[in-house]
């Protein structure tokens, strides 16, 4: 007998939902548990770096900088893309844990915007309702 029962694994693009309009309003947000790869702009956007110090100071040295103080876990140096750290629980600093709703969502990075147009598994998400995680 076959399970109605679905498991997602954000890892696992092929256990992922093609992506409808309304989805989001009722999932817990497993897509704010990927890795967040951004730029120099979303910095700037979500108030990390000073646009000031965007047009100044190398990549490399606000990469030191955002590293040190928590808010990067990773800095490619040919692309530079930095990708946001994450709390322990994988979530996103700015996934607010009791409601699952983006905290910046204004500000959000165009990784998070153009999600899930782009990524892993175009046009599909690491859907899962609320209840079920």
């Amino acid at each position: 007998m076959k399970s109605s029962i679905q498991f997602v694994d954000v890892d696992r693009p092929e256990t992922w939902t093609r992506y409808r309009n309304g989805l989001c309003q009722d999932c817990v947000a497993n897509c704010c548990t990927m890795p967040v790869e951004v730029k120099l702009p979303d910095l700037v956007r979500l108030g990390l770096v000073d646009p000031f110090e965007a047009e100044h100071e190398e990549p490399k040295q606000i990469a030191k900088r955002l590293s040190k103080a928590g808010l990067i876990e990773h800095f490619n140096f040919r692309h530079s893309i930095f990708t946001l750290a994450r709390r322990a629980s994988g979530d996103c600093h700015f996934l607010d844990a009791k409601t699952r709703l983006c905290t910046v969502y204004e500000q959000r990075p165009g990784t998070c915007r153009l999600h899930p147009q782009v990524g892993p598994r175009p046009n599909h998400c690491p859907y899962s309702p609320r209840g079920k995680r």
